[in-house]
């Protein structure tokens, strides 16, 4: 049987990965999507907190999983931003690695 802490471990090392990825890479495109890896890890183990708390009906807690409707929903208007301003810096400046890219300014 599936424990909580096997989802806990899971969400951990998504976790980790995203991580890493933000911190490793210099693309900006790796960069956003490990944000989301990020994200999306953080919204496994709210899940996973809701599907073993178990209300005295028996039924599990369906409010979290609302509120992790609502962050994904923030997830995808965060990412459609994200990467207008991705296309807007490789217009200008024909790269997306961060280290040719030292300013704001266009």
């Amino acid at each position: 049987m599936i424990t909580l802490g096997d989802y806990l471990i899971v969400s951990g090392i998504l976790f980790a990965i995203g991580f890493a990825g933000v911190l490793l890479r210099r693309n900006l495109i790796i960069i956003l999507m490990s944000l989301e890896l990020m994200l999306n890890a953080a919204n496994l183990s709210l899940v996973a907190f809701s599907r073993f708390r178990v209300q005295p009906t028996g039924l599990p807690d369906y409010n979290v999983q609302v509120f992790v409707f609502f962050i994904i929903t923030v997830a995808a208007a965060e990412v459609a931003v994200g990467l207008a301003i991705l296309v807007a810096l490789f217009r200008a400046r024909q790269t997306t690695d961060l280290k040719d890219i030292s300013s704001l300014r266009f």
